[in-house]
C-alpha cells in the first residue's frame, strides 16, 4: 500500500507545477475565477498533506490492534480520503466562471467523513495496544 501511495506523489508534483504556472499568469485563457484558484490551491495542499498522513498511517496500522478487516479499511481509507477530499475541492470548482461550490462538493464531505472514521479507528486500535 505504501508503494501505491508513493506512486501518487508525481501527480501532486505535476499539480503543484500547474498551480504555480496559474499563479504566475500562465494559462490566462482558462479565465479562472478567484474562487476556482482558491479551491484548486486548497485541493493541491490537502492532497500533499493527506498523502503524507496516509503513509504514516500505514506504519501506525502495523502497531495497532485492529482486526484484519479494520486494518485493511484503515490502510485503504486514508489514501481514498486523500483522493476524495482533494478531488472534492477540484470537482466542486469545475465549470466556466464558477464562484461557488457545485454539487460535487459532496465528495469533499464524503472524504472528510472517511478520514474521521479512519482516524478514530486507528486511534482506538493504537490505544488497545
Amino acid at each position: 500500500m505504501s508503494g501505491i501511495i508513493l506512486l501518487t506523489v508525481p501527480t501532486i508534483i505535476f499539480g503543484g507545477n500547474f498551480i504555480l504556472n496559474l499563479l504566475s499568469g500562465a494559462h490566462q485563457q482558462l479565465e479562472l475565477t478567484d474562487f476556482q484558484l482558491a479551491m484548486f490551491r486548497a485541493g493541491h495542499g490537502h492532497a500533499g498533506v493527506l498523502v503524507i498522513l496516509a503513509l504514516i498511517a500505514q506504519f501506525l496500522a502495523d502497531y495497532s490492534r485492529l482486526g484484519s478487516s479494520w486494518s485493511w479499511f484503515v490502510r485503504g481509507g486514508f489514501p481514498l480520503a486523500a483522493i476524495l477530499v482533494s478531488g472534492g475541492f477540484f470537482a466542486a470548482a469545475g465549470g466556466q466562471g464558477t464562484t461557488e461550490p457545485n454539487a460535487f462538493i459532496f465528495l469533499l464531505y464524503a472524504g472528510m467523513l472517511l478520514l474521521a472514521t479512519c482516524l478514530v479507528a486507528l486511534g482506538v486500535g493504537l490505544l488497545r495496544k
